[in-house]
């Protein structure tokens, strides 16, 4: 799948890109402060339940999307980075509309979760149509939440999957 013709975004499909893409997680926020290590990202990568794709610039991987398309809130946007060399750039913005365009063919929600010290990503998401839908305490460590958001076309019953826009 590809976005425009010099940036592609694919599924991960190497143990190498694999590595990579731990490495990009690893050194980025909100997994540092969350304090997610590397054996974490290798098995969410490799976990066959979660679709990950990736984003490449100049045949480097630029970006990461971990989406989960089964359980109670499928159309899940997992984990989203940017390797610090390509932030700034309207990556992020470009792998969210990707995941989203995925999601929206089998779901009409796209659900989130932000960590509540991430002040840059809160309003990113606000911008992008994300609507705040809850809060979940003490969720991932204790003294930090994580706000869970929501972009619908919808309910669930009824909805139309050929009908994307």
């Amino acid at each position: 799948m590809t976005t425009t013709p010099n940036l592609p975004i694919t599924r991960l499909n190497s143990t190498e890109d694999i590595e990579i893409c731990t490495k990009i997680f690893s050194n980025s926020e909100p997994w540092i402060t969350l304090g997610m290590d590397s054996e974490l990202f290798i098995k969410i990568l490799s976990d066959p339940l979660n679709e990950v794709y990736v984003l490449k610039v100049e045949k480097e991987i630029a970006g990461v999307v971990v989406l989960q398309m089964q359980g109670p809130f499928p159309g899940y946007v997992k984990a989203i980075v940017i390797d610090g060399k390509w932030k700034g750039k309207g990556y992020g913005r470009l792998l969210l509309e990707f995941s989203e365009q995925r999601v929206f063919k089998e779901s009409p929600n796209v659900f989130l979760c932000v960590s509540s010290f991430n002040d840059k990503a809160q309003p990113f998401y606000q911008k992008m149509g994300y609507q705040k839908i809850g809060v979940i305490e003490n969720y991932l460590i204790s003294g930090l939440s994580e706000i869970l958001m929501r972009k619908t076309k919808g309910p669930v019953f009824g909805y139309n999957q050929t009908d994307t826009n």
